[in-house]
């Protein structure tokens, strides 16, 4: 799969958890600040298919005990991939701008890339507020009929009746799943990349952001 994409005429759109960063880092957050295991309950329950992940998270957060300070100084501490930077710059300087889509909350995402010398960029992501020291979610981007995401990444995409654009995305998971079908190139890891494969979706495979670099930066003729 090759393909030339002059400046100007791709859409880049990025997961954040163990995509961006190096490990899931709202999962990550439950284990550390839940103060009882209530939240593995709505975690097999998301897995099974019985839940959506908007019931998935708000279920999981009762468990979480933690105020924004504390929050801030667990945030501080997160690396993101190294080579996501040299892609926004590669990208920046072909006039693209790339779109984070996550499932994830806006003020972990904002925190972590401005500690880590990045942005502003353009997010699409859940919200949350603080009430004392628990994490009230909200979800402004939900489908109005499909439950299966928190935030519907695939309604931040260019339609694809009226597509001008190559869309590009870079995912992991299985919130990844519905962007990623109907997207022009894909790349993808994890468990994104296992559900390609068995539906028969051609994509890019990667480990790290440094293999996506590598190919925006010399496969696709930028």
């Amino acid at each position: 799969m090759h393909m030339k994409i002059t400046p100007g005429d791709c859409a880049v759109f990025f997961d954040f958890d163990n995509t961006i960063t190096l490990f899931d880092v709202f999962d990550n957050i439950i284990e550390t600040f839940a103060v009882d295991k209530k939240w593995m309950e709505y975690e097999s329950a998301w897995k099974r298919g019985e839940i959506g992940s908007k019931d998935c998270l708000s279920g999981q957060l009762k468990s979480v005990k933690i105020d924004k300070k504390g929050l801030e100084k667990y945030l501080a501490k997160i690396k993101v991939d190294p080579h996501f930077k040299k892609i926004v710059a590669l990208l920046k300087k072909r006039g693209v701008a790339p779109v984070i889509v996550s499932d994830s909350f806006r003020f972990f995402l904002e925190y972590i890339l401005k500690n880590n010398g990045i942005g502003p960029l353009k997010i699409y992501s859940n919200q949350i507020r603080f009430s004392k020291d628990r994490l009230v979610p909200a979800f402004p981007h939900q489908h109005s009929t499909c439950r299966r995401c928190g935030n519907c990444k695939k309604k931040h995409l260019p339609d694809e009746g009226r597509r001008e654009k190559t869309v590009i995305y870079i995912g992991d998971g299985l919130s990844d799943l519905c962007p990623a079908r109907h997207s022009d190139i894909v790349f993808a890891k994890g468990s994104l990349k296992r559900y390609l494969t068995k539906e028969g979706k051609e994509f890019f495979p990667f480990e790290t952001l440094k293999d996506v670099y590598a190919h925006l930066s010399s496969r696709f003729e930028f």
